[in-house]
């Protein structure tokens, strides 16, 4: 919401500086998120044209002398068709940024003549569109002066952060009373708008609507014989500095209304309305062309303005082309009225439609508003434009009942813990706009009509806690308690941030990426179904959730190397989506590496050589960064098992899948398939891999937080070696797995340290050497022990693999 300081002013009678009042609008809750002091037109001054001849090399150009009002007169070269001697503009010396054109000017040379600063158009000081020729000002004024405060340029505008529950300042009348109710200045009410009117308005309304909530009220005016010209300079100015384009008298005042008193309003054409006006849901394929020049598709969830010809309105959102005004209007039709907020919201985002009308109706605006609103309205188009009103027709509105709110002093204290009297209570109350009535310890609080969001005491607490000041609740220590405090954090959002350590001491980047992803995409990677596609996208390519974290993570990553990064390692850990139901949602840890970025270390540096780096990231740089995340969420990595292969998109051969035994699948690692890099449109040397956190079961709960007493075996561990013949299919995970289950209590761990293929073992078999790390707990083991756990474990290995000792 932005607004400009002598705009506020126009409403509140203060001597406050810019500084004080935006302060103040912080401690009232009203956010300022930035203030623009104009300082850039501060440069700008008047200056006179003394004398204006043709330039010697170009016949469009000219070269003026201009008087500044300080020192000898300057030298300008100028091709504006209207500069001549006597003219009086603005003018910018060099070193001025001129803000219309986004350049800051410098001593010149044109054509061979220098030029020393810059007669300006009102495009340049960004008052209007217009650049056809340079600022004439009236012969009074005064030469050497501020142009930006002779044009009422150096207006700071405010603009402020505004939190959906605080309908009533949406407009600059509700932020100027909170300011007043705060004490910082008297608000100022405006007198009743006092006009003639003849006649009776002939375009009839009907609300033709099966549930009367989605127009509780329709107010409507004919004004004949109105003018229909550009709008003040007052006017355009302030619209101009809150970031809205001037587009004629009668549709300025509108938007002058929606953010002076927070009513949104709008304008027809009468002579392009057909009949009598219908309020009502539209039918089925019914569309519209609107007045940003689209055209959209309504149903019956939409409710509309029509007439005998059609729809003329998408109601409280936005007007038809059809019956818009411009410069040939000659009799307008006003209308104010009330519409459904949840309805209003629905149907704006449904349709992709962002105004300011919607903005206010989708959060609730004033309903005893909606006919002084359509009477001040009148006032200024009669005012701006002239022209006749015709008598007000109303139809629908059957009045405001107040909420009534029963309201205990003592909440103030319980739920802020400031101590504030009843009688400075009652007088924020009453500021604010509110009825108190009763007395005693409780008494009743009737809302005004403009605030739909207060609904109960603590809202009342919440009114007077941020008008008598957030900053006096003193600071104070939680309550200690005897016990030691239990787990505040779930197994998930513990092992969500173990994830982010593992990952990041490791050397990756934490990326966030959107959740929603191109339907292509999310096929690709096992998604892309009906259920998950968004119903109203915030961009055309954003259409489904996504199934996986790995299609954003690896467009960044190419993002980056079309930069100049090719060596990224980034990870997350977020949401992925299978199904539109809550158990559809994963959690997962999810990482790429992209180039020479692995833990070694990236980029063709000796140092890297030497640590073993520098070389293409592989599958094997993804199954460690997986297996991290996994010990770093607590899970005993003796029971992790491998298997070769993932999902279709992954590289068949260079990929795994992580299981805790046979069923439960903890995630997946690898390099990724050709074809799928190909389709992202993705290309270097990748890997990357998912860990699903929310798979990995919760942790059996402990008698005790102490840890164990360690335990070390004060035996010699001593280390066997076996080499096995199996077919080339078996991996090199099972054997491992049958020799380890041999004997869990002596057999302590299990390593691969050759494999071999040749005739000498026969055609389609290999050789599988594994070195076996057995440790006595009990006693020294004897020959003949060494020799029965041998036996164990080839007979394992035979049974579970096929495998054969290698004579």
């Amino acid at each position: 919401m932005k607004f400009t300081l002598s705009w506020l002013k126009e409403h509140l009678e203060t001597d406050a500086t810019l500084d004080e009042i935006c302060t103040r609008l912080t401690e009232i809750g009203l956010e300022v998120e930035e203030v623009d002091d104009k300082a850039a037109f501060k440069p700008f001054v008047i200056a006179r044209v003394v004398s204006a001849e043709k330039h010697p090399q170009a016949d469009r150009l000219k070269v003026l002398m201009v008087d500044t009002g300080s020192g000898a007169p300057v030298q300008v070269v100028c091709g504006a068709p209207n500069a001549r001697a006597g003219l009086i503009g603005a003018f910018a010396a060099p070193g001025t940024y001129v803000p219309g054109i986004d350049v800051t000017l410098a001593v010149g040379n044109i054509r061979g003549v220098e030029s020393r600063g810059m007669m300006c158009s009102e495009k340049e000081m960004q008052i209007s569109d217009n650049h056809e020729g340079i600022i004439d000002l009236p012969d009074d004024a005064p030469v050497g002066q501020s142009y930006a405060a002779y044009a009422h340029l150096d207006d700071p505008v405010i603009e402020i952060n505004l939190t959906p529950n605080r309908p009533d300042c949406t407009s600059i009348h509700g932020i100027a009373r909170d300011l007043a109710a705060s004490g910082l200045g008297t608000l100022k009410t405006r007198a009743a708008p006092s006009f003639a009117f003849e006649g009776e308005t002939p375009v009839k309304l009907t609300l033709d609507l099966d549930d009367p909530k989605l127009c509780p009220g329709f107010a409507l005016r004919l004004v004949r014989g109105v003018r229909n010209g550009p709008s003040p300079r007052w006017m355009q100015q302030r619209l101009l500095a809150i970031g809205l384009r001037p587009i004629n008298a009668l549709v300025d005042i509108t938007n002058y209304m929606t953010f002076d008193q927070g009513r949104p309003m709008h304008v027809f054409d009468a002579a392009k309305v057909t009949g009598n006006l219908t309020v009502r849901r539209a039918r089925e394929g019914e569309t519209v062309l609107a007045l940003d020049q689209r055209e959209y598709k309504l149903g019956p969830n939409n409710v509309v303005i029509s007439d005998e010809d059609g729809i003329e309105s998408i109601g409280g959102i936005m007007g038809g082309e059809h019956s818009g005004c411009d410069e040939n209007t000659v009799d307008v039709l006003i209308e104010s009225a009330l519409w459904d907020p949840m309805n209003i919201a629905k149907s704006g985002r449904s349709l992709g439609i962002i105004t300011d009308a919607r903005y206010r109706f989708e959060r609730g605006v004033d309903p005893e508003y909606m006919v002084p609103g359509l009477e001040r309205t009148t006032e200024l188009v009669l005012e701006l434009c002239g022209g006749m009103a015709a008598r007000a027709e109303v139809v629908g509105y059957k009045g405001h009942e107040p909420k009534v709110v029963d309201f205990p002093y003592s909440e103030v204290k319980r739920l802020t813990g400031l101590e504030v009297s009843t009688e400075e209570s009652n007088a924020i109350l009453a500021r604010l706009g509110f009825t108190v009535s009763g007395s005693g310890e409780r008494v009743s609080v009737a809302v005004p009509s403009w605030r739909p969001d207060v609904d109960g005491k603590a809202d009342l607490v919440e009114e007077v806690m941020r008008i008598h000041g957030v900053d006096n609740i003193k600071p104070a220590p939680l309550e200690s308690h005897a016990a030691v405090n239990g787990r505040i954090l779930t197994t998930l959002q513990i092992r969500t941030r173990a994830a982010k350590r593992a990952l990041a001491s490791r050397g990756m980047l934490e990326a966030v990426t959107w959740s929603f992803i191109p339907e292509d995409q999310a096929k690709l990677f096992g998604g892309g179904s009906p259920a998950l596609r968004l119903a109203n996208p915030i961009a055309a390519e954003m259409s489904d959730m996504r199934p996986s974290l790995l299609p954003g993570l690896l467009t960044a990553a190419q993002r980056n190397a079309d930069k100049g990064y090719g060596d990224v390692a980034i990870f997350e850990v977020s949401g992925t989506y299978e199904n539109d139901r809550p158990d559809g949602q994963r959690r997962v840890a999810g990482g790429i590496r992209r180039g020479t970025a692995s833990l070694a270390g990236g980029g063709r540096m000796w140092s890297n050589a030497v640590k073993g780096g520098g070389k293409p990231v592989d599958v094997f740089d993804a199954k460690a960064d997986a297996l991290a995340v996994i010990e770093a969420c607590g899970l005993p990595m003796g029971n992790i098992q491998i298997e070769q292969g993932g999902p279709e998109w992954y590289h068949p051969g260079r990929s795994g899948t992580i299981k805790m035994g046979p069923k439960v699948v903890l995630g997946y690692f690898g390099e990724f398939h050709p074809l799928t890099l190909e389709a992202l449109d993705v290309s270097g040397a990748l890997c990357g891999f998912e860990v699903y956190l929310d798979a990995m079961a919760e942790p059996k709960k402990k008698a005790t937080r102490t840890k164990p007493a360690l335990e070390l075996s004060p035996f010699q561990a001593v280390k066997r070696d076996f080499a096995f013949v199996v077919d080339k299919t078996v991996e090199s995970g099972a054997i491992i797995k049958a020799a380890t289950g041999a004997d869990r209590k002596l057999v302590t761990g299990v390593n691969v340290f050759d494999i071999f293929e040749g005739a000498s073992v026969g055609e389609g078999k290999k050789s599988v050497a594994i070195e076996v790390q057995i440790q006595p707990v009990e006693r020294t083991l004897t020959d003949e022990d060494f020799e029965a756990l041998t036996q164990k474990i080839v007979a394992s290995v035979a049974k579970f693999t096929g495998g054969v000792l290698r004579s």
